[in-house]
């Protein structure tokens, strides 16, 4: 009897410019069974979407360097690569879903890695059932 393929789940793109806190993320999504880009500005983090079509989540911090900050960098790959799911974080703003790209996910620093592992599973499932 055959097993169905497995289902391997989307890259995430982690946007952080803060080295210990975007390596700790690093390590949450990897120990979650996800691969993990990682950039440290909004530009780096447009030429990482641009030659990695794996990734299906990005994971993004507000107050990043770069030509646009990290809400900004959410609406623009909203807009260019639809199919990716978004999460925002922040421990100065706070949003609400009509600031954010729809289906769009926002959570306060510091936030629980357990939060973030559901979270990003939960969009893995949906983007896998499309």
């Amino acid at each position: 009897m055959t097993q169905p393929p497995s289902i391997h789940p989307p890259a995430v793109l982690i946007v952080e410019d803060e080295e210990i806190i975007r390596l700790d993320a690093v390590d949450i999504v990897r120990e979650a069974g996800f691969d993990a880009y990682e950039a440290a500005d909004s530009d780096e983090a447009l030429r990482i979407l641009e030659s990695h079509g794996d990734i299906g989540i990005l994971f993004t911090d507000i107050d990043i360097p770069g030509s646009m900050d990290g809400l900004t960098l959410a609406h623009a790959v909203h807009g260019r690569w639809p199919p990716v799911r978004i999460i925002i974080a922040s421990g100065k703003l706070s949003l609400r879903a009509p600031d954010m790209p729809i289906e769009s996910a926002f959570f306060s620093k510091p936030y629980r890695p357990a939060q973030i592992v559901g979270k990003l599973q939960e969009m893995a499932e949906r983007a896998h059932r499309g």
